[in-house]
């Protein structure tokens, strides 16, 4: 079964649709980003998720201690690396971070040779994402799904998803999970309207998907 991620939540108005329409994990950003988050207001706002919601930070090349230290005052089930980290900052990494804590490494795609490489890095799922260049993530696009034929390592499809588009993507690729964040949005702000259509949609979608499977 297929898992939802919304991602990029920064208001209170935010954690009360997730918690109306119950995605898998939500999103909280503390890198560079219009969506980011100091540490103390993410705990404001995880404080009050759904605890059958699991919260995910999102990180770029952050010291290992200073991430561990966020990701346990904000109690994270998972951690998500957008930057350079690789299988030597992981192990590190780990070493640090709560038991039982999740590492997801974004990949940016741009070609297969990006993801025959991509597969060696040691964490436990990952989240491909388009390729833009000097950009860690969250451009919004979508990329040439084909690529992903032979990527057997289970990973988060993100980039450019929306309503009108997860039903193929499901269909097509059979993630282990699926990634939205400008996808929800309205005027850069998270639609409560949007995030219930979408997860609407998925969840559709993943049923259907598994029936035939």
């Amino acid at each position: 079964m297929a898992k939802i991620k919304i991602c990029g939540l920064t208001r209170e108005q935010d954690i009360y649709a997730v918690n109306e329409f119950l995605p898998d994990y939500a999103g909280f950003v503390f890198a560079k980003s219009r969506r980011k988050l100091t540490c103390p207001r993410a705990v404001e706002l995880i404080t009050i998720l759904n605890p059958t919601i699991k919260p995910v930070g999102v990180f770029v090349n952050n010291d290992p201690g200073e991430l561990t230290d966020i990701a346990k005052a904000c109690n994270l089930a998972a951690v998500q690396l957008h930057g350079d980290e690789d299988n030597h900052y992981i192990d590190n990494l780990r070493k640090l971070l709560p038991e039982g804590t999740l590492v997801i490494k974004a990949v940016r795609v741009k070609s297969r040779e990006i993801l025959e490489t991509a597969s060696a890095i040691e964490c436990d799922i990952f989240l491909l994402d388009s390729f833009q260049e000097g950009v860690a993530g969250g451009t919004g696009d979508t990329f040439d799904w084909t690529l992903l034929k032979d990527f057997t390592r289970p990973y988060f499809l993100a980039g450019g998803l929306n309503k009108n588009n997860v039903t193929i993507a499901v269909q097509m690729l059979h993630p282990f999970g699926i990634d939205v964040s400008s996808g929800v949005e309205t005027d850069g702000l998270k639609d409560s309207n949007k995030i219930l259509a979408f997860i609407k949609k998925a969840r559709e979608s993943i049923t259907r998907s598994n029936i035939r499977t």
